[in-house]
């Protein structure tokens, strides 16, 4: 009988598996339930406490904290998740071919996930919001069009390692096309490498949409953002802080989840560091 490939369990993997679940759990379950609809005003329990009125208190338009930090929770995800995917595509694509065909593909490839990689995501959603409007879809462009530069980076660094196996130079000499090597046997080596960078991404895009979110360039009101929750916190900082602690908390432990996940993952699909860490 032969046993079953596992991923080994380490801290990291453990404590970052736990947070991130919790963060898609409470995203799902904001769709079918919330303690209060997060768009009602109610402006007589305007800025309470936690416990106060409901579980994390109430903002300045009397609006229940915990919904609507419920409901942020998977419009972060509804923008994080579709840019990061988008990014992830377009860069694998081109660091893939890159890796394939190198020479003067390489060089352009490289040169121009340079220019691009030069442009923060928040000064790429100011121009794209100048030619579409603010709004989610401004944000999942300029995360996406961030991230196409550190996939194909990150694709062509491993592809290239796998292109210099023996299997891939028996592939090439009895005329296989480098298309097809490339999905046969370049991807699935690469595939674990690519997962743990859409991990560490994913937390970059939160932290990113959240800051969007803040200057006013995210998701549109009435809908709940984390960013512009803090944003509207600051006004009332010395006399709710809940309003800003709340969603801080809720951006620092999603970020932290992800990070310690991607470097889980890392850690148990990368031999390599295991050696590393026994030798050291």
């Amino acid at each position: 009988m032969t046993k079953r490939s596992r991923i080994p369990l380490n801290s990291a993997l453990v404590v970052g598996g736990i947070l991130t679940a919790l963060l898609i759990v409470t995203a799902l379950v904001s769709l079918l339930w919330t303690p209060e609809v997060p768009t009602r005003v109610r402006v007589a329990l305007r800025l309470k406490g936690p416990g106060e009125v409901g579980l994390l208190g109430t903002d300045h338009f009397g609006r229940d904290v915990a919904s609507l930090l419920m409901v942020g929770a998977w419009n972060s995800l509804a923008i994080a998740w579709p840019a990061v995917l988008l990014g992830a595509a377009i860069g694998t694509a081109i660091g893939c071919a890159a890796a394939a065909w190198k020479g003067l593909a390489d060089e352009i490839a490289m040169r121009v996930s340079d220019v691009v990689f030069a442009f923060p995501a928040v000064l790429s959603a100011i121009m794209i919001g100048a030619l579409l409007g603010s709004g989610p879809l401004a944000a999942i462009l300029a995360i996406a069009v961030f991230n196409i530069p550190v996939f194909a980076r990150v694709t062509r660094g491993v592809a290239l390692q796998v292109w210099t196996l023996d299997y891939i130079a028996a592939a090439r000499a009895i005329g296989k096309h480098p298309l097809r090597i490339t999905w046969e046997d370049v991807m699935p080596n690469i595939a674990g490498a690519l997962i743990v960078q859409v991990t560490i991404q994913l937390a970059l895009a939160i932290l990113t949409e959240a800051g969007l979110s803040y200057l006013g360039l995210g998701v549109r009101p009435p809908n709940p953002s984390w960013g512009r929750m803090l944003s509207d916190a600051q006004t009332y900082l010395s006399q709710a802080p809940h309003l800003a602690i709340a969603p801080g908390i809720a951006i620092a432990l999603s970020v932290l989840g992800l990070n310690l996940l991607g470097d889980g993952l890392r850690d148990a699909l990368d031999p390599t560091l295991k050696g590393r860490g026994a030798t050291a």
